[in-house]
């Protein structure tokens, strides 16, 4: 049976997520593999770093600046994340300086909320009530 093991977000500047997606979010590094002008460079969480990891991936490709804007525009955000609390998540990180376009929502079962990952993309975070 298939699992999963790699996905992606595309960046805009890759040290700059590698510090977003550690300092600020919380992820831990798990590989750093220089690729001529760019890195294989993935995140995954701390405490499960056997678990599926996040490739910050370069965005150079000219398909993915439209797609990354449009989405923005829409206001749909590009992946999402379990958190324990999506209420106390956005506390800690609204005092990091982290600019959210949506403030935690509960729909249903769930509470989410949308922040800007600061390299081009919003993210979701989600938790169970």
């Amino acid at each position: 049976m298939p699992r999963i093991v790699l996905t992606s977000i595309f960046v805009d500047d890759q040290d700059k997520a590698l510090r977003f997606y550690t300092d600020v979010l919380g992820f831990v590094k798990k590989t750093e593999v220089a690729m001529g002008e760019h890195r294989w460079l993935t995140v995954a969480a701390p405490g499960d770093e056997t678990g599926p990891e996040l490739v910050l991936e370069p965005d150079d490709h000219p398909a993915v600046g439209p797609f990354k804007r449009a989405l923005v525009a829409d206001g749909i955000p590009f992946t999402s994340f379990a958190v324990a609390d999506v209420r106390a998540e956005h506390a800690r990180l609204v005092e990091l300086g982290v600019r959210f376009t949506q403030e935690p929502l509960a729909i249903g079962p769930l509470t989410t909320a949308v922040l800007d990952d600061t390299c081009g993309n919003l993210v979701q975070l989600a938790s169970q009530d």
